[in-house]
């Protein structure tokens, strides 16, 4: 399982949703077409591009159902389920039950900032509670912490069920550690868009992304070209989308890609406040770079 989930292209879902700001299940279709005809290996739900914050309990599990029973299987799943009160999380654990998902993507605590031994056993009580395999991510730009890598390196040694982590540290230096050293088996995946093709060439198994659900054509042959030896042509798709990758992360994560998405005629910009939609003028500069892809 571990082969089939964490190679390739992973991406973490938008919530689709109506102007009035329900879930728009007919847009959440026309994504997951998308993203499965644009080469997608496996989807992530109820991930902060998700916007896991603004949605009631109802609404993620309302999301994972309709994932799950339309995807029938094709490709494997992934459940975000994180936080900082690490007792809640654990009843969460404990509690949830859907078949069809095959690991579990859990962020690291954000705000209260725990020290790397909190953070350690913060997740060793996690994967004591969890039934299904764990995916770490260490994403300190939302949590204000960084999670070292002799503690990643540390839970994956003392935890079977810690199977690969999403780092979006931007550290190079500590990835590379982190490929040198983890133990066999455990995947290391990129989670900065911009930073894969750098992230496969030291090693890392692949990437859960927000602009590969947008640009799946493009995304995913950056990767299938790389594993198959074609690193210029990999490049070539990484320099395509560089730009563009950087509008979407312009005025925060999903705005940018909810206006691209609604470019391509899949979904709605529409966000929930705290969020505000893409601003005229990146909405444009979005539109207009699409245009330069051909897209």
């Amino acid at each position: 399982m571990n082969d089939m989930l964490l190679k390739g292209v992973g991406v973490a879902l938008v919530t689709p949703f109506e102007s009035n700001g329900s879930i728009d299940f007919i847009g959440f279709e026309r994504l997951l077409e998308h993203c499965i005809s644009g080469g997608v290996d496996y989807f992530v739900v109820n991930g902060t591009t998700a916007e896991n914050p603004s949605l009631s309990e109802v609404e993620k599990y309302q999301a994972l159902d309709f994932v799950l029973e339309w995807n029938a299987g094709r490709l494997p799943v992934v459940f975000g389920i994180g936080g900082n009160n690490t007792s809640a999380v654990c009843r969460e654990l404990t509690n949830f039950s859907r078949n069809g998902v095959s690991a579990i993507l859990s962020a690291s605590p954000y705000y209260n900032k725990p020290s790397q031994e909190g953070i350690y056993q913060h997740y060793a009580t996690l994967a004591a509670a969890s039934s299904l395999p764990m995916i770490l991510y260490n994403v300190p730009g939302r949590t204000s912490s960084n999670m070292q890598a002799s503690t990643t390196l540390r839970l994956a040694n003392d935890f079977n069920n810690i199977i690969g982590i999403k780092e979006a540290s931007g550290d190079l230096d500590q990835i590379t550690t982190l490929i040198l050293d983890r133990p066999q088996g455990f995947s290391i995946i990129s989670g900065d868009d911009n930073l894969t093709f750098a992230m496969l060439g030291l090693g890392a198994e692949g990437v859960i992304s927000v602009s590969g659900q947008g640009v799946p054509e493009i995304f995913c042959k950056m990767y299938d070209e790389f594993v198959l030896g074609n690193f210029q042509a990999s490049k070539a798709a990484h320099l395509a989308l560089f730009k563009l990758t950087n509008l979407l992360f312009a005025e925060g994560n999903p705005a940018g890609v909810k206006s691209l998405l609604s470019h391509r005629g899949v979904c709605g910009p529409t966000v929930r406040l705290p969020l505000v939609n893409a601003t005229k003028e990146l909405d444009h500069n979005i539109k207009t770079a699409l245009i330069k892809l051909d897209l």
